[in-house]
């Protein structure tokens, strides 16, 4: 199974699209929030992604109806935990995001809004920012995130618009 994960695009339509372009094929497309404009376009110009893209609301989605959590179990039985993060205070820490995943036994995490690059495996959770698709603020080149789940593993790897 491949998910796509990417965050804070931040009305950049053309970085999404240019991600989704590259991996038309992949199971599954996490948006983690903050780029709703860039959501709802790609959805209307690809109506056959929309039931394998999902999004969760970011805090500059103003208006938005869509969650602020994202849950979904994979074909090889691990459970994602999908957030933007302000709510869970990602920019201080990621012991509230940890905890609220494992309470819902979850394995994986996601998270954007600190719009920088983060991956660690720790205490069999898997953690990853793909960074920002947009406006990257480690002074790296905007990014997104490519999940492989085999019966082997997992694979989590952060990509280069």
């Amino acid at each position: 199974m491949r998910i796509i994960v990417c965050s804070d695009t931040h009305r950049n339509y053309c970085a999404l699209e240019s991600i989704v372009r590259k991996h038309m094929n992949a199971d599954m497309f996490i948006h983690l929030g903050d780029g709703k404009y860039e959501f709802n376009t790609l959805i209307q110009k690809y109506p056959e992604l929309e039931s394998r893209f999902f999004y969760v609301k970011g805090n500059c989605d103003m208006g938005c109806s869509e969650p602020n959590v994202f849950t979904s179990w994979t074909e090889e039985s691990h459970k994602i935990f999908a957030v933007h993060g302000h709510n869970h205070y990602v920019k201080y820490g990621l012991e509230t995001l940890k905890s609220s995943a494992l309470s819902n036994n979850c394995d994986i995490i996601l998270y954007g809004h600190t719009h920088q690059r983060f991956m660690k495996y720790e205490d069999g959770v898997y953690i990853m920012n793909p960074g920002s698709a947009s406006s990257p603020r480690d002074g790296r080149k905007p990014s997104y995130g490519i999940i492989d789940i085999t019966k082997s593993g997992i694979l989590m790897n952060i990509a280069d618009v």
